[in-house]
């Protein structure tokens, strides 16, 4: 019926295929406006933030040449020989970022923080492409990952440690608009009066910030055609400037990309030339979401775009800026240094106009990117359920989060009005910057060994040779905590309290679920009809467990007097794969006997999958269940047992993934075999007609009599509704608990999940539809 080995129908599909160079270069210029917007207008205020206090600029150009020579190398080691040729390929099937690099250690070292995996998700087509077959591993790679598999404290610190990467990344969706926008209103000071411009930067700087946070709920595609052409347009301009200043003013300026002037540059300047590395580091902001939006483009693509585009675009800019200052010393301004001052005067304006253009794309391409990053840690666990929007329904991963998005304004705004200087932005932009880095240099060198199956040797190369550079800019950046530096750190504390409180709520009420479930033992006891009326109907029971009878479900036959005759244990769950492919969708078995009309269905999503609406879920789910019925003979089926339980799982596609069972309701015609019909009835609303349910399946192979029986009791119970049972819980500490562990469950996850969305599937349900019941969870 279905091909497990198949290519999964992904919006991305990471499928390793040769693509035209028309593909790839529309790509690439796709790229340059949601990649790059916000490396591109690094040079804004890197030299600005990296002669704030620490150096002086003066007339033997040492300083200045020797920033130059670090922005230089900085560039070339860590974005283009770093990420470009290193850190991109290890895209977990065609997604990146920390998440991502999180993911793939999960699936070849066992560590993954999510609760209820099952051998059966090893099957998936996408958790098997990047070759985990491999038996290279060298035997120091065997001994790493036994012992990671082993320690529950190592594989919390790697959890810890995904968290502080990705805690970075929103940390930097807070500071990355405010400097750039900020810093691109900042050329304003050179056409007014000092007095003039104090009163106009900063609420100029916020009404922007306003509107571009206003308009997120419109989505990116209405305007994303304009992004490429502006960063394109920004980039041109910045290298012609840098031309013309590099003739017009020294053209030995390139003399200084030579390493010997970072030697004479500490050599002169000493602790404070060590300290300017955190405004030299602003360079690199940016270069991350080379890595974090690979999903959307293609490796090749994004190589491109930043080697033959963006990288020497920068170096001209740079290097035209530092020709222009090594010929002025004394400035007519208090302007200071600073990119404005080495543009032409009668373009100034036009520059600044494109400048803000260019500031506003950027920052929104971080803002998006926070938005995905905030669905990764839902999907996986790690972060409160919230509201998301798909902004767009042609392109995949445009996303708007209501929640997100206003916290994210007000922080900007509270930036923004509280430091009014770019030293400070700088400060506490360049440390969310390098730490992510930190992060991302740390996963990769695990990845080198676990999953690329290379020398350890190589892998302790890479983070003491990428690792040492890193920390020289971190430990710089770091010792500016009272200047700013201070504002990514409490905003990561905070997001990794919200994160890990919830991983470890989510954890504990698992925990919870499965030592309270219910034997089978005692279902067999009670019989078909399980000591009750059974009438018509499908009840829908949401539970965590992918196997086993939850709790609640003994609560309900214990307390209630009539039960529906078809029962379907749902669970949703997230895997550690960016995409489930539709046609691996579904695993759906049996609970009990046959005649017991109890069926578990566990529905599977990737961390990048979007989740569909309930109409069109509802129609997949019972297909699902039809399907399973239908082919439920040992040389149809392939299948999976759960050794806990002895339930047989099948893996069955969506209903249009697959040739299987159809469901037509509202009387579709089709030619193909019906199975059955019934007539139109009236529900209990009196204002509403049950829909008229066909099952349509295959002429072959036949189905048996009990088969038929089965599907003919199905459509009946979907004919006469369905009735979703979620379980309300109260979290509480249990007596005996630490102090800690009270204050964590019964304040911390009690607020969060008290002020969190629920179950998706359900937030658009009737509520006469639904039946929700409170329960106690002692952890």
């Amino acid at each position: 019926m279905m091909d497990l080995e198949g290519e999964g129908v992904t919006p991305k599909s990471p499928i390793k295929k040769k693509e035209s160079w028309n593909t790839v270069l529309s790509l690439a210029y796709q790229s340059l406006g949601v990649v790059y917007g916000d490396l591109s207008t690094s040079p804004l205020y890197v030299y600005k933030s990296a002669f704030a206090e620490d150096i002086h600029h003066s007339d033997t150009n040492e300083e200045i040449f020797g920033v130059l020579s670090f922005v230089f190398w900085t560039l070339t080691l860590m974005p283009l020989l770093k990420y470009v040729f290193i850190v991109l390929r290890a895209d977990d099937n065609g997604e990146g970022g920390t998440f991502a690099l999180y993911s793939l250690l999960c699936r070849h070292a066992r560590v993954s923080s999510l609760p209820n995996c099952q051998l059966a998700d090893e099957e998936l087509s996408e958790y098997k492409k990047d070759g985990m077959a491999s038996n290279n591993r060298s035997l120091l790679g065997s001994s790493l990952k036994s012992t990671l598999e082993k320690h529950k404290i190592l594989q919390r610190l790697l959890l810890v440690l995904a968290l502080i990467g990705t805690c970075m990344v929103i940390g930097d969706g807070v500071l990355t608009p405010a400097i750039s926008v900020f810093s691109a209103i900042s050329g304003l000071e050179l056409s007014m009066s000092k007095e003039q411009h104090r009163y106009v930067e900063v609420p100029a700087a916020c009404a922007i910030l306003i509107l571009l946070f206003a308009l997120q709920h419109y989505g990116t595609n209405r305007v994303g055609f304009l992004f490429a052409p502006v960063v394109v347009t920004w980039l041109l301009c910045i290298s012609a400037i840098g031309v013309y200043n590099i003739f017009r003013w020294n053209p030995h300026v390139y003399k200084a990309l030579s390493p010997y002037y970072m030697y004479k540059f500490l050599k002169k300047t000493r602790k404070g030339g060590w300290m300017s590395l955190g405004g030299i580091l602003l360079c690199i902001t940016g270069s991350e979401a080379m890595f974090a939006d690979l999903g959307h483009f293609s490796q090749l693509s994004i190589k491109i775009a930043f080697t033959f585009v963006v990288y020497p675009s920068l170096i001209l800019a740079y290097m035209g800026q530092a020709a222009y200052l090594s010929r002025h010393h004394i400035l007519e301004t208090d302007y200071r240094i600073g990119f404005y001052v080495s543009v032409p005067e009668k373009i100034r304006w036009p520059v600044l106009v494109i400048a803000i253009f260019a500031a506003v794309v950027g920052s929104q391409a971080i803002i998006t990117g926070t938005f995905s990053i905030i669905k990764q840690c839902s999907a996986l666990g790690c972060f409160p359920r919230v509201k998301i929007i798909h902004t767009s329904s042609k392109i995949h991963g445009q996303i708007y989060i209501p929640e997100i998005n206003w916290t994210l304004m007000l922080l900007c705004l509270a930036v923004t009005v509280g430091f009014r200087d770019t030293k400070r932005m700088g400060n506490a932009s360049g440390l969310a910057v390098i730490t992510v880095m930190l992060v991302t240099t740390c996963l990769m060198s695990l990845v080198i060994v676990l999953c690329w199956h290379k020398s350890v040797f190589l892998a302790i190369l890479f983070i003491f040779f990428f690792g040492s550079i890193e920390a020289l800019y971190f430990s710089a950046s770091l010792i500016k905590f009272l200047e700013g530096a201070w504002v990514p750190i409490a905003l990561a504390l905070i997001f990794s309290a919200i994160m890990y409180v919830w991983h470890y709520g989510t954890l504990k009420k698992y925990e919870f679920d499965v030592q309270n479930k219910v034997s089978i033992n005692w279902l067999l006891a009670l019989g078909p009809t399980l000591g009750i009326v059974r009438v018509r109907g499908i009840g829908l029971i949401h539970t965590e467990l992918v196997s086993g009878i939850p709790a609640i479900f003994s609560h309900f036959v214990t307390n209630l007097p009539a039960f529906h005759q078809v029962v379907v244990f749902l669970c949703i769950k997230s895997v550690p794969v960016p995409h489930v492919s539709p046609e691996e969708r579904f695993l759906v078995g049996r609970v009990g006997p046959k005649e017991y009309r109890l069926y578990r269905c566990i529905t599977r999503y990737g961390y990048r999958d979007i989740h569909k609406d309930d109409l069109e879920f509802e129609k997949d789910l019972i297909c699902s269940i039809a399907e399973f019925i239908r082919s439920e003979r040992p040389e149809c089926s392939i299948q999976t047992m759960d050794s806990e339980n002895d339930e047989k799982m099948t893996v069955i596609g969506t209903s249009s993934s697959n040739l299987g069972v159809r469901m037509h309701e509202d009387g579709e015609e089709d030619s193909s075999e019906i199975v059955c019909t019934s007539e139109v009835k009236m529900t209990k609303s009196p204002s509403r007609l049950r829909k008229r349910v066909r099952f349509v399946v295959p002429e072959s192979p036949q189905i048996d009599i009990d088969a038929k029986e089965e599907l003919r009791e199905l459509m009946e119970a979907r004919e006469a509704g369905m009735a979703f049972i979620l379980g309300h819980s109260y979290v509480r500490a249990k007596k005996g608990s630490s102090l800690m562990k009270k204050i964590v469950i019964n304040l911390g996850y009690d607020f969060l999940r008290r002020n969190s969305r629920g179950p998706t599937y359900a937030l658009s349900i009737p509520h006469a539809s639904t039946l929700e019941v409170g329960m106690v969870y002692l952890v």
